[in-house]
């Protein structure tokens, strides 16, 4: 194997994915956020299967990611790749890993001179892109291959789309886990009060007009100009916006305000040495209509600002990941955020990086725009969180009531939720067909068995997240579903965060006082 070891998730990564396949589940995903390392996961997936005598295609729909992937091959397991692209042929060579274009395999005159078993598993970077027309007719002639997607993190929308294809989630490492951790850098988000209108902006494919929003954005240039001489200053940036003649004007407003700044784009002869320049610290703004999402790593980037209003979490994530990698000196990214005037409520903000749910997101837009200064992401969910849950507890206190007093041992999957203050249970959205099937008897019975009422779990797949749950709290020592069903119907609050030798003991106490409360304990507080 290469000389490259694997961070604990990335091994953990690798090994959820080839148990799926493992398991029969031949189109799984792989969700790690930007500068998490993805590129040396599947590279070390792709070693696995030649080391067993497959052949494997690694695709994408851009040449940058493409010589990426073939160069962290090589670093990481000192496997070559033969490529599959324009005038370039793997047909012929003995490499075991190609690295292909999509566009090039789309067409029939090139992908039928392949066999159809050619290929025994095909990776896919960027697998957002997947479930589009040209993917699709090559992952169908290669129809008997195992297949990877890797992607950043997907919004519900997102998922949805690619659960028609994909038939699980192998593993998921998500942003906030990724930065508490320490393998990415903090985000401070910071909304500036100038209210750019985009109300009138249409749709196109699913997110904003790119020609519509350079228009609606062009008043507001010199004015956010300003703003960026208050607050990054003395910070690396990178700024995107939607259209190439949008970004060459801001690149010049820029520089008249004072700022080194440089545009890069598709045509840029000097593109790469701009980038050098840059990497280089001869300039302190890099300007770009969209060119820099997918495959470029500039880590001493620590600040990032969106003027590409976008609907797509994937989209948003790749820009804001620009800024999210370690570097020497610097202790977060700055995100700064325009208070966008629109009735569509799916724009991405900050708040969407990390919320669970669009009612925390919500919140923390609320709490974000209220603030005036940098917030950190995390401690701001956290927060929202909080309060969202409140808010849910009130509106919810007489069914929680009624639900507390029923004479069953069970506790209902709502209180057992709102109890852990579990977002991603009682937001859940079942993406793939297998999560939608109903439980099964063996979930059921495993759910009644650690306390759960099961009668209103609906899917499969939320049987399984309960499941998981519960084990993972069993093994982390906290309070039981039992534990919180009696100790809740004596008026005790979110006892789902209790440890549960806390919950043993205060039930002992109780049972000692012939299960009456006893007078020193005010079960409220």
């Amino acid at each position: 194997m290469g000389a490259v070891t694997l961070r604990p998730y990335q091994q953990a990564a690798m090994e959820a994915v080839l148990r799926e396949w493992d398991e029969g589940h031949d189109r799984t995903l792989l969700v790690l956020p930007t500068g998490c390392g993805k590129t040396i996961v599947f590279a070390k997936i792709a070693e696995s299967r030649v080391r067993v005598g497959e052949r494997v295609l690694i695709m994408a729909h851009r040449g940058e990611l493409l010589e990426q992937a073939g160069d962290k091959i090589l670093q990481a397991t000192g496997l070559k790749c033969a490529v599959e692209k324009a005038e370039q042929t793997c047909r012929g060579s003995w490499y075991r890993i190609v690295v292909g274009s999509v566009q090039t395999l789309m067409r029939d005159k090139r992908l039928k001179q392949f066999p159809a078993d050619f290929f025994d598993t095909i990776i896919i970077d960027e697998a957002h892109h997947s479930v589009s027309d040209s993917y699709q007719h090559v992952l169908q002639y290669f129809e008997r291959a195992k297949v990877l997607g890797v992607t950043a993190t997907p919004d519900r929308a997102d998922m949805r789309n690619l659960g028609t294809y994909y038939e699980s989630l192998a593993y998921e490492y998500s942003l906030p886990q990724a930065i508490k951790d320490g393998y990415l850098c903090k985000i401070m988000a910071q909304t500036i009060p100038l209210t750019i209108d985009i109300s009138g902006v249409g749709m196109s494919a699913g997110d904003y007009k790119a020609g519509e929003l350079g228009s609606a954005l062009d008043p507001y240039l010199s004015q956010i100009a300003k703003e960026m001489l208050t607050y990054c200053a003395d910070r690396k940036t990178v700024v995107f916006l939607p259209l190439v003649k949008t970004s060459q004007k801001f690149c010049d407003i820029l520089n008249e305000a004072g700022f080194h700044a440089a545009e890069v784009n598709g045509n840029s002869d000097d593109r790469a040495e701009i980038l050098q320049d840059f990497d280089e610290g001869k300039y302190n703004v890099l300007c770009n209509s969209m060119l820099l999402t997918e495959g470029w790593d500039c880590p001493s980037v620590d600040c990032v600002i969106v003027l590409r209003a976008t609907k797509s979490r994937s989209l948003y994530s790749q820009m804001v990941g620009r800024g999210t990698r370690l570097f020497p000196g610097k202790d977060n990214v700055l995100l700064l955020d325009f208070l966008w005037n629109t009735e569509k409520h799916e724009l991405c903000r900050p708040a969407c990086l990390i919320a669970e749910s669009n009612d925390v997101a919500a919140k923390m837009t609320e709490k974000l725009n209220e603030s005036g200064k940098p917030e950190d992401l995390e401690i701001l969910e956290k927060e929202a969180a909080e309060d969202v849950v409140a808010d849910r507890e009130r509106a919810l206190a007489e069914k929680l009531a009624a639900m507390k007093k029923r004479k069953r041992k069970l506790v209902d999957p709502l209180q057992f939720e709102l109890s852990i203050q579990a977002e991603d249970l009682s937001g859940y959205v079942p993406a793939f067909g297998w999560e939608m099937a109903p439980p099964t008897q063996k979930q059921l019975a495993a759910l009644e068995k650690f306390g759960i009422f099961p009668d209103e779990i609906e899917s499969a797949g939320k049987a399984k997240l309960l499941l998981d749950k519960l084990i993972k709290r069993k093994e982390m020592g906290l309070a039981t579903a039992r534990q919180i069903r009696l100790l809740e119907a004596r008026g005790f609050q979110h006892v789902g965060t209790w440890s549960f030798t806390a919950a043993t003991q205060m039930i002992g106490r109780i049972a000692a006082c012939g299960w009456r409360i006893p007078r020193d304990i005010t079960p409220a507080t």
